[in-house]
């Protein structure tokens, strides 16, 4: 049985990215299930009782329907450094629950607070943003992240960031990177790219 995950982010009791959320569901949803109802999100959320100040995580789990839906209170890792890690991690257009391809690149970040994945000399996410780099110009994401994002699709549809393959040999020719997820805004969490460790 494939599960999956939805993270959405709820800030001061409002779902952001809902459609974007709603749109991943449904590729994994046909994919996976493709005879039965698609679960809708926004009708499952409002009949929850959720909370109305600050800001949390709203954690849904979902096979052929949802089988976890929790609030936890949301509170940003403080990342300072990178570290490259090579992984087989397959590109998926949801989110999966299963973590162990992530987690096993994480176990490798050393000293550094987080890793850049790197897939067959391709540049592709953190173990849990998206990212972007820039160059001093114009903000590009990789073409194909391991995760395909909420953020994500929202920024590249708001033109705030552009798609491009990017190849670890290139490193160099950028300045800045930035990570990025449902709970963390562009702009965030932004590291000069001195800061990627080989």
């Amino acid at each position: 049985m494939y599960r999956f995950i939805e993270s959405i982010q709820l800030k001061e009791g409002n779902f952001k990215r809902l459609p974007y959320h709603q749109a991943r569901l449904e590729k994994a949803m046909k994919q996976f299930y493709p005879t039965l109802e698609v679960i809708n999100l926004a009708e499952s959320l409002q009949k929850t009782e959720f909370p109305i100040r600050a800001l949390y995580k709203c954690r849904v789990v979902y096979d052929s329907e949802i089988r976890l839906l929790e609030y936890v209170p949301y509170l940003r890792r403080e990342i300072q450094s990178l570290k490259i890690v090579h992984s087989d991690q397959e590109s998926f257009p949801y989110k999966p629950e299963d973590r162990s391809g992530y987690n096993a690149a994480f176990a490798q970040r050393g000293e550094c607070d987080d890793v850049l994945m790197v897939r067959n000399g391709w540049l592709t996410d953190s173990s849990y943003a998206n990212i972007a780099l820039f160059d001093g110009k114009n903000w590009f994401t990789p073409r194909t992240p391991l995760i395909f994002g909420v953020n994500r699709a929202e920024l590249l549809e708001m033109g705030k960031i552009r798609e491009k393959d990017i190849k670890l040999a290139d490193l160099s020719s950028y300045t800045q990177i930035a990570l990025f997820n449902a709970m963390i805004e562009l702009g965030e969490i932004v590291l000069e790219v001195a800061k990627i460790m080989p």
